[in-house]
């Protein structure tokens, strides 16, 4: 496997012998000082160029970087909107392990756009074009701290979102259970999670994506709790992963509720849970909800 040297190498030669790449700068967890390094880190990089047409013509020329497993062509994708002339992407996975996304980017979108990502770090400029990039920072990313609109938002979802798995459940279909639970319920506890976190730290972390890093700041037994909290297919297991949700939730609504000063609806979710307990025991062959 090339190592970070090496890499690092590659991706500036090219920039340097190719008198059309006038700038190359990176984003993601490389540029982010919090994450750890690790084998499987990606180099986000970005070739600033003077035309994208002339990559886009020559399909061959990320030959360059190494010999390929497999990669992506996202703009290629009809499902999602692309800009092909001001930014275009190459997502490549190396036989050796090392994987670059990696993409070309036109000058006049590079100066409209590179200070919106703060994680962003110019490693080659050669026209001193972007000498105000600052250094990065994962401060974007965060725990932000909600406003009372959001922590009521977020608990009502939570609860009204299982009433859908409620029924998904009743009527054992797994699918639309997993989908419930795992894009809208898990969310929300997710979000409350987070904010107490927040609290805790000052509102100075961030907890990675899909809050991949909370097991950094929760204690053991919160995070263990945190993780019963997924389930299989199995009808009964969901119903007692739903129910860990539940206490999880509450027991942290609260708490963040508590600290920030907004007053957690505790009927809601105590109206929630009899209703959940009632479908639970509700016959299969039932008629009548109640």
């Amino acid at each position: 496997m090339r190592t970070e040297a090496e890499m690092y190498r590659l991706i500036l030669d090219k920039a340097g012998t190719d008198e059309r790449i006038r700038a190359v700068y990176m984003n993601g967890s490389r540029t982010n000082p919090n994450v750890p390094k690790d084998i499987f880190q990606d180099y986000d990089v970005v070739y600033v160029v003077t035309d994208t047409k002339p990559y886009l013509e020559d399909e061959n020329w990320i030959d360059y970087f190494g010999e390929r497993l497999f990669m992506q062509y996202p703009d290629e994708n009809p499902d999602y909107p692309s800009d092909k002339e001001n930014f275009y992407g190459y997502l490549m996975q190396f036989a050796d392990g090392n994987r670059i996304d990696l993409h070309v980017e036109s000058i006049v979108h590079a100066k409209e756009n590179i200070l919106q990502d703060k994680l962003c770090r110019v490693l080659l400029d050669k026209d001193d074009m972007f000498s105000m990039v600052p250094e990065a920072t994962d401060e974007d990313y965060r725990v932000k701290k909600p406003t009372r609109e959001q922590f009521l938002g977020a608990c009502n979802e939570f609860w009204w979102c299982l009433d859908n798995v409620a029924k998904g459940l009743w009527r054992q279909e797994i699918t639309y259970v997993q989908d419930m639970l795992n894009f809208c319920v898990r969310q929300q506890l997710q979000k409350v999670l987070s904010w107490k976190i927040g609290i805790e730290t000052e509102f100075a972390v961030s907890v990675g994506k899909s809050g991949k890093y909370m097991s950094r700041y929760l204690p053991e037994a919160e995070w263990k709790m945190y993780l019963s909290t997924y389930c299989g297919a199995d009808m009964e297991e969901c119903w007692n992963a739903v129910f860990r949700m539940c206490d999880l939730f509450e027991r942290t609504a609260v708490l963040v509720g508590e600290k920030l000063g907004y007053a957690y609806n505790d009927l809601e979710g105590a109206n929630c849970r009899k209703f959940l307990q009632h479908v639970r025991e509700l016959p299969e062959d039932a008629e009548e909800i109640y």
